[in-house]
């Protein structure tokens, strides 16, 4: 590993480390929530640049760095792309049926939306 590639590497926090208030917090904002939605439902990494969120390129810079410190998705850089991967294993490991649970709730919300055609 390089010196770049050592600069590069963010820091996680240990799936022992992920605390519920911090998941829950993470889990609580729109567009957080829309970030993890869509990773779930792609089942794969995603490069930031992938998610169109109406906030600016700082304000969505931010949302990613609360998932991560959460634990909640881990980053990784290929190439100049930064890649997202929902870390929903450890979440899994450490809050049993949690992440299932916020994700089935925001469907149902999402079906129930006045104003929505369903």
């Amino acid at each position: 590993m390089t010196e770049r590639d050592t600069a590069r590497v963010l820091a996680h926090p240990e799936p022992q480390e992920i605390r519920l208030e911090g998941v829950l917090h993470a889990l609580s904002d729109p567009m957080r929530l829309a970030i993890v939605r869509e990773l779930a439902a792609t089942g794969t990494e995603l490069a930031c640049s992938d998610f169109v969120l109406p906030v600016t390129k700082s304000t969505t810079t931010h949302h990613f760095r609360v998932l991560r410190e959460s634990g909640v998705v881990r980053q990784t850089y290929r190439g100049t792309a930064k890649m997202n991967g929902l870390r929903r294993e450890d979440l899994q490991a450490r809050f049993p049926g949690l992440l299932d649970s916020v994700l089935t709730a925001a469907a149902e919300e999402d079906r129930h939306t006045p104003g929505d055609a369903s």
